[in-house]
């Protein structure tokens, strides 16, 4: 991935510990579009400990896609 890619996962996993639970869930919509294996241990802490339960929600599921995305790339990849 290349470099600037990699300053917009960090600015959206920095916006993640924002006060305004919109902002979060727009991260995390954003973090999903840029499937990058730095964003999964963010997201599963939001998972973990976000007060609001929308918030975990879309945190799952945006980790489990770019999990989805990570295992695809390699596969193609690979063979």
């Amino acid at each position: 991935m290349t470099s600037s890619v990699k300053r917009i996962v960090a600015f959206h996993i920095a916006r993640l510990q924002d006060k305004n639970r919109d902002v979060r869930l727009k991260a995390i919509t954003e973090l999903s579009l840029l499937p990058d294996v730095e964003a999964l241990d963010a997201l599963r802490h939001i998972v973990e400990h976000d007060a609001d339960m929308e918030v975990r929600q879309a945190a799952q599921e945006a980790g489990r896609s770019i999990f989805i995305q990570l295992k695809k790339e390699q596969n193609v990849s690979a063979g």
